[in-house]
């Protein structure tokens, strides 16, 4: 798959629920490669393996180029090994939201405690309901960026957050 994303995230409000809402969810290990200029990441979700490469973020975090390719279970317990140190490890939950799919991220490790979600629209403008458990925007600030949270994790930042959502 290949083309522009466009997504806002924001954070999970710790005294909602969302896992009930949930209707799939699954375990992912991520790391990323070196490179100049993109993202490149290495995904095992469940039983698939993933390579993905991203163009810099455009209009504030909101869009930017992607591919992505499915790749053997093998190939990319390989390609973990050219990955810079930080895996990120976390629970994704889908979560229906009108015609919207949710992608909530529980972390693990020393992202233990962040839960954020994403919503991925078809044009800039494009208007979503919002679940209860939807809580600040976090669009386009580079502390939630998952290469960003192997290298500064939410241990050493989490304080900065209103309590509502450590």
């Amino acid at each position: 798959m290949s083309g522009f994303e466009i997504e806002r995230k924001f954070l999970v409000r710790k005294d909602k629920d969302f896992k009930s809402l949930a209707f799939s969810s699954s375990r992912i290990k991520q790391g990323y490669i070196a490179a100049k200029g993109a993202t490149v990441r290495v995904r095992v979700r469940d039983d698939k393996g993933y390579l993905t490469i991203k163009e810099p973020s455009r209009d504030g975090g909101l869009k930017r180029y992607e591919f992505e390719k499915e790749i053997t279970l093998e190939e990319a317990e390989h390609l973990f090994q050219l990955c810079e140190p930080g895996i990120i490890d976390k629970t994704r939950y889908l979560v229906k939201s009108g015609k919207h799919t949710f992608e909530v991220d529980e972390f693990y490790g020393l992202n233990e405690g962040l839960v954020m979600a994403e919503v991925e629209l078809s044009s800039e403008d494009e208007a979503f309901e919002k679940p209860d458990f939807i809580g600040l925007e976090v669009t386009g600030d580079h502390r939630f960026y998952n290469k960003n949270m192997r290298k500064f994790p939410f241990v050493i930042w989490r304080g900065t957050l209103p309590e509502e959502y450590r």
